[in-house]
Formats: C-alpha cells, structure tokens, sequence
C-alpha cells in the first residue's frame, strides 16, 4: 500500500478538506476539524441561494444531493485506505415543514486529492437500535480493515456507539453485539453520541458526547480497550465517573460535543464544539498529557463564527 500523497500520520491525515495550505501545521488541522461544521450550512442552503455568493465564502468542495435535493454532508472523516481517501460523514433523510431532519444515514465519498470526491457509498440502518437512523462516523483502518464508529440517531437517552468493519472501506458488517459502549453512573443519562476513535501505544481511548441526567447540559466522557480488542462492549472500561471537558464558558452555553482528537509533541490536543447548532457553535481546544484529564487552553473560542451575513455566521 503507498502512502498518502504529502502525508504521514495520525496530524495529517485531519488535513482540510476545504482549503489547499502549503504547509502542513496545527492550523491546518483545526481547519479540518471544523469541516464538519462548515458542510453544515451547505443543508440549510435553499436551491435558489448560491453559498458561494455569501460574503467570504470559500469554495465548496463537496455536498451530497442523494438525499434532500441541496448539498448537505457534515461530521466527516476521512482515511487514507487502499490507495485513496474515503470521506464518511452524516446525511439526512427526510424534511419537515419546519426544517427538522430525521432518518440519518451515513454517506461515503473518494477522491485522490482531497479535494475531488464522488460519492461512492452509504450506510443506512440496520437493526433495532438504527432503525430511527445513524451518524457521526469515526474510521480507523488496522490490520489492513477500516473499522466504523458511529452513533444511533433518534433514540434520544437511549442513543449509544456502535461499531462495523469493512474490507473495501465501502461495504460493513455490523457487531452482533451492537451497541458496543452506552456510559453508566450518576452523571450520565446513559447517552452516547459522537464518537471519537484513537489509537495510542498500548489502548483505544474512545472518546463520547453525554448528557448530564436532565438531558439539558451535553459534555464529553473517555473510555479504554485494550489493544487485543475486537471492541465488544465487555471491552471497554469507562475511565471517569464525572465529565472530562464539560460547558464552562459563556460561548460553550449548555455544550461540548464532537471530539477531535490528535497527538503531537507528547501532548494530546482535543479540538470540540462549544454550544448547540447555530447558536452559533465555535471550535475550542483544551490539552492533556495522559488523554483522561485535560485543560482548556483559552475562555475564548479557538475558531469563531463570522459576522451576521457571512457564510459563517451561524456556524
């Protein structure tokens, strides 16, 4: 198998996917990272409003019409796998008259270059637990499969990681063991979302999006496996019994949701979004030497919204 073209490890491969740097930085990665909230727009694009006519906007480089009619793909992330790059990321299913989204799958796009993609795939429910939908892909490829993370969607408290395997990146099986981790204790209501995968020296950490008991307040957990996994649930330990980055800023709101994780310099770096959708969200960061206790790094957004009218005003 070649290498990614320019690329080498866990920081490049978050590389952008939107604008085309000449040097490979943390800047970089946090662009990346906040992708998925760019492509977050491209859904609530009207078919007569031309996003790249918005003040600022850069080019979009991909949105999937299979489902809605107008481009729409957030969450992605992307692999390098058998010679090219797989795009996974959350597409909707059907629209009411108020705006509301159900029915989510998860679609999956290739390309050479990250930035020509054609869509190539999706994964739609299966089974009890996805019946309502799924979303929030997290891909790692080891021993030569790519192995899924995503969340059941529409299952509200009851909403829980799964996990799937595939030889070509395009076709899964699912675990009959489904749902492989739902978090337990006092300050949880058991909910799991966003799933975040990543792979150190002797563990998986896999890193969540709960909430408190109320189901009002969303904060982010970490649990283990052992590197001799095949990720069933009676592998994974819960590492806390409390949040380990949690809504303290005004700009965080009620909110710390969809974990990014890399490691660089001997210190893991988690990029999250603070605060609802369209609140509007922004990008913090927040550090850590063990990946179990972390430290914000500002009581600012690392990555803020635009002005109102901009194409990222809301976002």
């Amino acid at each position: 198998m070649t290498s990614p073209p320019c690329m080498s490890g866990m920081l490049e491969r978050k590389l952008d996917l939107i604008f085309n740097f000449n040097t490979i930085k943390m800047k970089r990665t946090i662009l990346s990272y906040n992708l998925f909230l760019i492509l977050i727009l491209i859904g609530f694009q009207s078919k007569s409003q031309n996003f790249n006519n918005l003040p600022g906007a850069p080019e979009m480089l991909y949105g999937d019409t299979s489902r809605i009619g107008v481009p729409f793909a957030k969450d992605p992330h992307v692999i390098w796998f058998k010679d090219r790059y797989l795009m996974y990321y959350s597409v909707p299913g059907k629209q009411d008259t108020l705006g509301a989204m159900s029915d989510w799958g998860i679609g999956i796009a290739s390309g050479n270059d990250l930035t020509n993609w054609e869509r190539v795939g999706e994964i739609g429910p299966a089974g009890e637990w996805e019946k309502n939908g799924l979303a929030a892909p997290s891909a790692i490829v080891l021993n030569g499969k790519v192995h899924l993370f995503y969340q059941t969607y529409g299952n509200w408290i009851k909403d829980a990681i799964c996990h799937a395997v595939s030889e070509d990146g395009i076709h899964f099986k699912r675990e009959d063991f489904n749902p492989i981790f739902r978090p337990n204790g006092e300050w949880t209501a058991g909910r799991a979302i966003d799933a975040e995968i990543f792979k150190t020296d002797d563990k998986f950490f896999l890193y969540f999006a709960t909430r408190e008991p109320a189901m009002k307040i969303q904060k982010i957990g970490v649990a283990s496996a052992p590197l001799s996994t095949d990720f069933r649930p009676s592998d994974w330990t819960q590492l806390t019994d409390y949040a380990i980055v949690k809504p303290e800023y005004a700009w965080e709101e009620t909110c710390i949701e969809g974990a990014s994780v890399i490691k660089q310099g001997g210190w893991y770096y988690m990029f999250y979004a603070g605060a609802f959708n369209n609140r509007p969200q922004q990008i913090g960061v927040a550090k850590s030497k063990d990946g179990i206790k972390w430290e914000k790094l500002s009581n600012k957004p690392f990555l803020v919204n635009g002005d109102p009218g901009t194409w990222n005003s809301s976002e």
